[in-house]
């Protein structure tokens, strides 16, 4: 199931056809998606996504063109001693410059990196730059290390098993993620696949996808002005804001500063 089949079914689910997600995961992977429904799609570039958390079994002996377990062999070793994969760990915490995978959705003078790859064509990918928070080493069962990793947006836990055996003097690739943690949301507060098919998926606020924004409660007079595009005074720092009903404390809009004033930018509400 790709993420673009679980759009598919919240749109017939909720009978609504404007449904983003925060963040695709690859078909293999399993774990939290978060959708946004209807005018909350305008919050993406506002939300706060990270940390991302997954939980990643990697597979040491062999190393794929798509660095998971879908890909061909390109390349086998020995596995490492758990003491090599340990001490190489710092290596990769931290911020990092990162080779994305060949079989990636980065864009390469125009084109998807994955589409070249499609059609046996070599890309360069440049090394971007991520930020990985921590390891956290849960187990070993024979050549395979289970870790949580926790990191910013934009890295690319494949590569990070691709690296990690290189480092550690062998060879490695993904065989299982799953995303625990995206910002504020959780994998066991979510509704599963079957509860969104049968129209018994819980649909939070859209004040959740802000996280720790600062939030500031707005009366009726300033909620007139800030649906019709007018800015207002700002009682609380920060250079965004949530700002929210009075009584209700739905959110109303995104705000941007303005000296002291908030500029409205994603308004929720009709004027």
């Amino acid at each position: 199931m790709t993420s673009h089949d679980v759009v598919l079914i919240a749109r017939r689910a909720c009978g609504e056809r404007r449904i983003g997600h925060a963040g695709t995961l690859d078909p293999f992977a399993t774990g939290l998606l978060v959708l946004l429904l209807g005018r909350a799609t305008r919050l993406l570039p506002h939300m706060d996504g990270e940390p991302k958390v997954y939980r990643a079994t990697i597979a040491f002996g062999t190393e794929t063109d798509t660095d998971d377990l879908d890909g061909q062999v390109t390349r086998s070793a020995e596995p490492p001693a758990v003491a090599a994969v340990l001490a190489a760990l710092p290596a990769l915490t931290g911020d990092l410059l990162q080779t994305p995978p060949q079989y990636s959705a980065k864009r390469v003078d125009g084109r998807r990196a994955y589409a070249a790859a499609r059609a046996g064509e070599h890309v360069e990918l440049r090394p971007v730059p991520v930020r990985v928070d921590s390891w956290q080493v849960l187990g070993w069962s024979g050549p395979h290390l289970e870790a949580r990793v926790s990191c910013g947006g934009g890295t690319y836990v494949r590569s990070l098993a691709r690296d990690l055996g290189r480092l550690a003097g062998s060879a490695a690739h993904l065989q299982a993620l799953r995303r625990e943690r995206s910002g504020p949301f959780r994998v066991e507060d979510a509704s599963t696949v079957e509860q969104l098919r049968d129209g018994e998926a819980t649909i939070r606020p859209p004040l959740e996808a802000l996280g720790g924004m600062p939030r500031q409660r707005l009366d009726e007079d300033d909620v007139g002005r800030i649906v019709r595009g007018i800015d207002v005074a700002a009682t609380v720092p920060g250079e965004r804001g949530a700002l929210t009903h009075p009584t209700s404390d739905a959110l109303v809009a995104v705000a941007e500063r303005r000296g002291d004033r908030w500029q409205p930018r994603v308004v929720m509400r009709e004027a």
